[in-house]
């Protein structure tokens, strides 16, 4: 059973930090694409940051450019966004997500994840 396990939203004020984690199971993603989705109540999820398999490449929203970081262990299967100067609008659901075993690469596009985790709740108070 294939899962993904996001921790560490919480609140914060504006301009402050968080870390998300993510946790996989079931599998291993060392050779899998790996990305993070944020979705806003009543709107579309969308695309947050992007790694590649050994994480040598990452993709950014314009949106977070700047203030996350993206990044993983393949010895420990986990994968992280570091959040820094976070804005109100950046509250939201984060979600983890992977590619399939034989998409090592970046991508910003929802359908090219597989699996998801169940979401982490960032709220940023101003």
């Amino acid at each position: 059973q294939v899962q993904l396990v996001e921790s560490g939203g919480g609140l914060v004020q504006a301009g402050g930090s968080l870390r998300l984690s993510c946790a996989a199971s079931g599998r291993t993603f060392s050779r899998t694409g790996m990305g993070w989705f944020r979705q806003a109540p009543g709107k579309e999820r969308d695309f947050v940051a992007a790694i590649n398999w050994n994480g040598g490449s990452t993709y950014y929203a314009d949106s977070v450019k700047g203030r996350f970081t993206i990044a993983r262990d393949n010895a420990k299967n986990t994968m992280w966004v570091h959040m820094n100067s976070l804005k109100p609008e950046d509250a939201a659901v984060y979600y983890c997500a992977a590619r399939r075993i034989d998409y090592s690469g970046t991508s910003f596009r929802r359908e090219d994840y597989v699996y998801w985790g169940q979401g982490t709740q960032v709220t940023v108070s101003s």
